[in-house]
């Protein structure tokens, strides 16, 4: 008797495990492609604004925002110029520039970011840009004064992507040229 039991039990199981290992539909095979397309698509997007972001805040001499582009333990780098989380990465640049004054807007320079290859491996990224930064110059015509480009590591955390290494290769000038060129503009600027 308790043989039938279970032998009922077991046929009446049968269709319901059967259904749940069925294979999936073609209809939610496509659906699954074009969602994880879409996030794909606004992982890409979301790590391209990280990049230009990076530049906006840089020029409005936004530190605090542009610190928090990084992750806590995220990495700015130029060739031997290694700095670790955004405390560090913020004081590297006010030891550059200075602190900004109340109400700062800039109109001496900005940064155009381009040629931007994302690639996005679930919650980490890698990518590319081109970078130019441009002064005012005689008469204010822009003037071309630094060329280079980004290799970036991201990683997403708490679902905002954030740097974890910037790697800034500067290509023209040099770094050491680029060097004398800003402690020039600095003791210009301190200046009364």
């Amino acid at each position: 008797m308790i043989r039938r039991a279970v032998l009922a039990a077991a046929l009446l199981v049968a269709p319901i495990a059967g259904q749940a290992a069925s294979p999936e539909t073609p209809l939610e095979r496509r659906v699954g492609q074009l969602e994880a397309r879409l996030q794909h698509a606004e992982d890409t997007l979301a790590i391209q604004r990280v990049m230009t972001d990076y530049a906006r805040f840089i020029d409005a001499e936004d530190y605090d925002s542009y610190a928090a582009l990084f992750a806590p333990d995220g990495i700015w780098q130029n060739g031997t110029s290694v700095h670790r989380g955004p405390a560090e990465i913020k004081a590297m640049l006010v030891g550059l520039f200075g602190t900004p004054p109340p109400g700062f807007v800039n109109g001496e320079s900005f940064h155009l970011v381009s040629n931007m290859e994302v690639n996005v491996d679930g919650d980490h990224a890698t990518a590319r840009s081109r970078y130019l930064f441009v002064m005012r110059g005689d008469g204010g015509a822009p003037v071309p004064m630094l060329a280079g480009r980004y290799e970036d590591e991201f990683v997403r955390i708490g679902g905002t992507w954030k740097i974890q290494h910037r790697t800034d290769f500067s290509v023209m000038p040099t770094p050491a040229e680029w060097l004398k060129t800003i402690t020039a503009r600095n003791a210009a600027k301190a200046k009364p």
